[in-house]
């Protein structure tokens, strides 16, 4: 398959070639899509048909056998209970906060809380985390593109919506090394889709990037100066995206067939993945035309076993009224995001859209109104993300002059983290839209003498009441020596690197001993990170 940059805009490749392949990785909620830079331009991997889009589902068969992608995709109205789709909206999330709640209510197969509150798929093959779950879709990934390629995938940069918390991007990273890649860097959607459209043009421009992917929601306002790409705010909702769109669709048509027959299709798992599997396409199909009709068959049984079907007829108009609350959602929160960046939308230069969600005209034409230009899509909004993750990929991995060509990326954190304070209250130790990388210090002495462990919980939000934010972890500080506590002081160092991930240090100040310290990040079965 061709490139997206055209010969006068390719990657020239110098100096020798270190062992294996680097790869860009978009793992998206409802598509993933890999990339590289080979023969000296960004090419996007395909499967044995030809497709570019490869669903990020997994599905588990009576067998014992696994499939992944689109043949996966095919099981989700045979066998909704073992077909596992949209995992992303869970990874590395609190199985009991009201965002993953939230989304449990709409998926068709069972979820449990285990250990750490990390939420648990139940499917035939056991309980899977969804980090198991990213895990067999990266490796499904990894061999496409080791297939396309001809060489084996040692490296990857993975792309995440902005707005993942620590729990999400570390989630994240551990189903790449599981899926047996080394991950040069955790990479923002949005910056990545900046990088790519940014290429070679030797830009002077404000842009604002519109991402609407499948799950989630980001918008990014960048400053690009030539090589230099540098995040000036940014913000989004890791639960919304096409997948409401799609929700939202499959509802409308399961109230006209309540209204026909009186059987409610929201309580048969089968049904209802019919119906989202029709709501999808019947999106996809309005993005190109003006009207939709069709027949599903044999939706549910009624009296005397005669079987009930649904003939439907959805135009543009309706579902530009479904869609209208996400739409204008999305905007509201843009509008936070430039208000933060001090910045009015006629005075962004550029738009760009992201995301399989912002192919639906309503979307383009009220991004077009909000900004007072017409966005751009010239790279496909499906592809654009897994460009620049190429891009960076080949940057951080390749010799010679590789990375000056690509840029220096400067980002910045989505969120504010904070530790309990009496009260409960926060002390915000770096702030949301802080440049990153970041480091803060803070000092802390022992609450009891002799104590030989201190315990401190973090958070990421903007509330000033700790239960308000999400819960990242706790921050726990061991094998300290048993002193009075007036005689112990802990500087605690924390670290946001240019993945955005949290890495921790802390030191005796009396002593100068290092102090081990370690994050328990909630959400996950195991310690997130240790220092």
């Amino acid at each position: 398959m061709d490139g997206l940059f055209d010969d006068a805009s390719a990657i020239e490749l110098e100096g020798d070639e270190p062992d294996g392949i680097a790869v860009g990785i978009d793992l998206g909620t409802t598509n993933s899509v890999v990339a590289a830079v080979a023969n000296g331009k960004v090419t996007v991997i395909t499967d044995a048909s030809g497709r570019s889009l490869h669903p990020s589902v997994v599905a588990f068969l009576p067998n014992g056998q696994r499939l992944v992608g689109a043949a996966a995709r095919a099981r989700r109205v045979i066998d909704p209970n073992n077909t596992i789709f949209s995992a992303k909206r869970i990874i590395g999330q609190p199985f009991r906060t009201d965002e993953v709640q939230a989304a449990l209510r709409h998926l068709p197969y069972q979820v449990v809380e285990g250990a750490n509150q990390e939420p648990l798929i139940k499917t035939r093959a056991g309980e899977m985390s969804p980090i198991h779950v990213a895990t067999t879709v990266l490796s499904y990934l990894r061999q496409l593109a080791a297939a396309q390629l001809g060489g084996e995938i040692t490296h990857c940069v993975v792309t995440v919506p902005a707005n993942f918390s620590e729990g999400q991007r570390e989630a994240t990273r551990r189903a790449a090394e599981a899926a047996g890649m080394q991950v040069l860097r955790i990479l923002n959607e949005p910056t990545a889709a900046a990088l790519a459209y940014g290429q070679k043009r030797q830009m002077h421009q404000r842009i604002a990037v519109f991402d609407l992917g499948g799950g989630t929601f980001d918008v990014t306002v960048l400053a690009v100066r030539e090589d230099l790409y540098e995040v000036i705010a940014t913000g989004g909702d890791p639960f919304l995206g096409g997948d409401d769109i799609d929700q939202a669709i499959a509802s409308h048509l399961a109230q006209q067939f309540l209204q026909e027959h009186r059987v409610d299709l929201n309580t048969n798992p089968q049904a209802r993945a019919r119906l989202l599997m029709a709501a999808e396409q019947i999106k996809m199909k309005l993005s190109k035309q003006e009207s939709v009709r069709g027949t599903l068959n044999e939706m549910a049984h009624g009296p005397g076993g005669v079987a009930l079907g649904l003939k439907f007829e959805i135009d543009r108009s309706l579902i530009n009224t479904l869609m209208t609350p996400i739409v204008e959602n999305a905007l509201d929160m843009t509008g936070t995001v430039l208000e933060f960046a001090d910045i009015q939308p006629q005075h962004i230069d550029e738009v760009i859209l992201v995301g399989g969600a912002t192919r639906a005209p309503l979307i383009r034409e009220r991004v077009g109104q909000y900004f007072g230009s017409k966005p751009r899509a010239d790279i496909s909004p499906m592809q654009v993300v897994a460009a620049g993750a190429a891009l960076q990929a080949h940057a951080l991995f390749s010799p010679g002059d590789a990375a000056a060509s690509v840029g220096l990326l400067m980002d910045m954190t989505s969120h504010s983290l904070g530790i309990a304070t009496a009260g409960g209250y926060v002390e915000k130790l770096i702030t949301k839209n802080t440049t990153i990388p970041a480091e803060k210090t803070r000092t802390f002495t022992p609450a009891k003498d002799f104590q030989e462990a201190v315990k401190l919980r973090v958070c990421q939000g903007e509330d000033r009441q700790f239960d308000k934010n999400t819960l990242v972890g706790e921050l726990i500080l061991d094998n300290l020596p048993r002193v009075r506590r007036g005689d112990m002081k802990l500087e605690v160092s924390f670290l946001i690197d240019a993945d955005g991930q949290l890495q921790v240090s802390a030191k005796d100040t009396a002593s100068g001993k290092e102090t081990r310290a370690t994050l328990r990040v909630v959400g996950m079965s195991a310690a997130a990170s240790a220092a």
